[in-house]
């Protein structure tokens, strides 16, 4: 599949000459320095500019620079030590990162990242001294991936917290990290993660790709890159992972994925994904083989009863009664009688009802949602069975299909099947289980038309490797998982040895 960028489509065509404001070159006047720096930044107010006599200049954002290295290391130094060169300064100087430059561009730059600027007047160059500090909140368990056995630990805002976490997993020279600025304003950093010996190399090029080409203002989120750089952005099922616990990416970066981390986010993208693979949790690896086939299935069992349990009762109280159980009407009719709305009208009003209640629950403070969410299913529901806009049977039914959708351990999945749970409500309230039955094709001919990462989005299924189909719904013991998934393509196809050598006996 062809990946076209929905942004900045028209690139203007390439041009030899650099613009004029990319080689404007920093004034050697002291006075000159400090208005362009001025200039270019519109003076704000946490601008700071420090004269250390007889002709140093510092000029840093407040809150952005570590304050103790800026007055132990960097001040405390110039001022014993009276430089007349830039070159000097840069010997003395014990601050691992120190670079020069000559551009103002580069210097309002490097400032607004975190860099001292320090002039010497009469030289028409900068030392840029990188001593950024970012505010962050401490590791915590992950919120929205919880697990009982496994470790407890999830990823935060800060990108170099985050690089850390990853290699306290992977220690090995192999763990490649690419790092990218996206947003013209924004200035966000990205990181590429994968393995050297283990990745595919076409999809470390098509991913890194995809995020060069982006052109765009801002970056705030490493949710929006992920519908960025989609193979298929237009469909709502997810093509690739969001995940907040270090383990799960650096299982996937072992097991030839690659995997994106956002400045300023929480979330680690990890491409390329299968279907399947969103209805697995990292908790099945810590379980015993046969306890995390069962959840699997499980899960893959609530996805179907949460997105057709609901239209087959529409269909079957509408057109199909002949398919209810003889022993089931009586009831059923009884349930019915005093409710004046059609089946499929009922239905959405429950379904509408539901999802008012979950998304309150969402966004109110975390005591006071717990309580509505509860209290006001439990008010609503009875209320409404007892007002005769709804049968109990159906209050049932409802409940149990949202229910079933929360076992997903993927929350963007789970939002797919809140959704598309809708228009196969209608399907079958106008056609029956024909418009079931034609829901089911549609959404199967779009899966398998998916891709990730021009990976197939239905592997192992489609197309069909017998021998993975048993490692995707079902959880191998570990002695047979020695090979890694074909869906990665990767250059090392062996965790380990597949049968290992059994000593001789004596």
């Amino acid at each position: 599949m062809k990946f076209k960028l929905p942004f900045n489509k028209k690139q203007p065509p390439p041009t030899k000459e650099a613009p004029k404001e990319n080689l404007v070159r920093v004034a050697q006047a002291t006075d000159h320095f400090i208005q362009s720096i001025k200039t270019a930044t519109n003076n704000p107010a946490d601008l700071i500019i420090k004269s250390i006599p007889p002709n140093l200049t510092l000029i840093y954002i407040e809150n952005l620079v570590d304050n103790q290295t800026l007055n132990n290391d960097i001040i405390a130094i110039l001022q014993n030590h009276p430089y007349e060169k830039p070159e000097d300064i840069e010997i003395s100087l014990s601050v691992p990162e120190v670079n020069e430059t000559s551009l103002l561009r580069e210097t309002v730059k490097s400032m607004v990242n975190g860099s001292v600027l320090i002039h010497v007047d009469g030289y028409s160059n900068v030392l840029l001294v990188d001593i950024a500090t970012r505010e962050s909140r401490a590791l915590s368990a992950p919120e929205n991936e919880s697990q009982v056995i496994g470790t407890q630990v999830g990823f935060n805002e800060s990108l170099a917290t985050n690089i850390s976490l990853i290699r306290r997993y992977i220690v090995s020279p192999e763990l490649c990290n690419e790092k990218l600025k996206i947003g013209r304003r924004t200035n966000t950093s990205v990181s590429i993660l994968y393995m050297s010996g283990i990745a595919s190399d076409q999809m470390v090029n098509t991913l890194r790709q995809r995020i060069s080409d982006l052109d765009i203002d801002q970056l705030l989120d490493s949710a929006v890159l992920a519908e960025m750089i989609d193979d298929n952005s237009l469909s709502v099922f997810p093509q690739m992972l969001m995940t907040e616990r270090p383990d799960r990416l650096c299982d996937a970066l072992l097991d030839g994925k690659v995997g994106v981390l956002v400045d300023g986010s929480s979330m680690a993208i990890v491409c390329p994904q299968a279907f399947t693979e969103f209805f697995q949790s990292q908790e099945d690896q810590n379980l015993r083989w046969q306890i995390a086939t069962f959840l699997r299935l499980l899960r893959l069992a609530a996805f179907f009863i949460s997105v057709y349990l609901t239209p087959f009762y529409v269909a079957a109280v509408t057109f199909h009664y002949e398919v209810i159980p003889q022993a089931f009407l009586v009831p059923l009719s009884e349930s019915r009688a005093l409710v004046p709305f059609p089946p499929i009208f009922e239905a959405l009003l429950l379904e509408f009802i539901i999802e008012l209640l979950r998304e309150a629950g969402a966004r109110l403070p975390t005591k006071i949602g717990q309580t509505i969410g509860i209290v006001g299913g439990i008010v609503i529901g009875t209320a409404a069975v007892q007002a005769g806009i709804t049968s109990n049977i159906l209050l049932i039914i409802i409940a149990l299909s949202a229910l079933a959708s929360f076992t997903s351990p993927s929350y963007m999945m789970g939002n797919v099947i809140r959704l598309i749970r809708f228009p196969i409500i209608i399907l079958a309230g106008f056609w029956g289980f024909y418009g079931i039955m034609l829901a089911f094709c549609f959404i199967l001919i779009h899966l398998i038309r998916q891709t990730s990462l021009g990976a197939p989005y239905m592997s192992p299924f489609y197309p069909p490797r017998m021998k993975e189909i048993r490692d995707s719904i079902i959880r191998m013991p570990v002695p047979l998982t020695a090979k890694r998934p074909a869906l990665t393509r990767p250059k090392d196809e062996n965790k380990f040895e597949p049968q290992p050598v059994k000593p001789e006996k004596s």
